[in-house]
């Protein structure tokens, strides 16, 4: 596929002119996700929006080709982006594609628009792409997959007790209160202990009314 979307050789990169250094400014602030490329797909220059989109900096982006992360959803999009910039028409051109957002993450969906741009006499002309995500993430789990012992857990943590103490409390070894902390934030996608005590509040988890902090389901005893 990737030898039919991006069909002619590249072209040179931007050249420099008085304004090239205003677009690096404006590149670099722009909160959507950019990037610069050959007309075959190869990478010229992207802003650091795009680079975090391929989970990488910018300067390893460059080189690269469109192709090594976005998938086009529709083989009819690529056809016609393909036949329009061998006409040599400059009008804009949307392109439905998916990527995995890094190695093992979900997979994500977007809109990568593709504007031919750059000196009218070049043959066939670089293109910006442009990387409109579409945010739509899975719901989180629901409370009920919190078991009654990580309920406990949840609620001694956010009371501020150690581990060793939430151990003790619940007949557990620390391993095995480590164990349960570990699985709780792999599930709710958070970096640490504190983290995991806000999401749980979110959730419903835990009461937002007890003190010290009791799981959500003790209320309703």
């Amino acid at each position: 596929m990737s030898d039919d979307l991006f069909a002619h050789p590249g072209v040179p990169g931007p050249a420099a002119a008085p304004w090239h250094n205003y677009f690096l400014i404006l590149l670099d602030r722009m909160p959507l996700p950019v990037a610069v490329c050959r007309a075959d797909g190869e990478v010229l220059i992207a802003n650091p929006a795009m680079a975090a989109v391929w989970g990488t900096t910018r300067g390893q982006l460059r080189g690269r080709n469109l192709l090594d992360h976005f998938r086009p959803r529709a083989i009819s999009q690529v056809g016609r982006l393909v036949e329009a910039v061998r006409a040599g028409r400059r009008s804009r051109y949307p392109v439905e594609v998916r990527w995995r957002e890094g190695a093992d993450g979900p997979e994500r969906e977007g809109m990568l628009t593709l504007d031919p741009v750059g000196d009218p006499s070049d043959e066939p002309p670089a293109l910006l792409a442009i990387l409109r995500v579409h945010e739509s993430r899975p719901a989180p789990p629901p409370a009920a997959q919190v078991s009654p012992v990580e309920s406990r857990i949840l609620a001694l943590a956010a009371a501020g007790a150690t581990t060793a103490a939430i151990g003790k409390d619940l007949g557990l070894t620390v391993d095995g209160v480590n164990y349960h902390l570990t699985r709780l934030t792999r599930r709710y996608r958070v970096p640490n202990r504190t983290a995991l005590i806000a999401r749980a509040y979110t959730l419903g988890l835990l009461s937002p009314t007890a003190w010290p902090p009791a799981p959500a389901a003790d209320e309703d005893a």
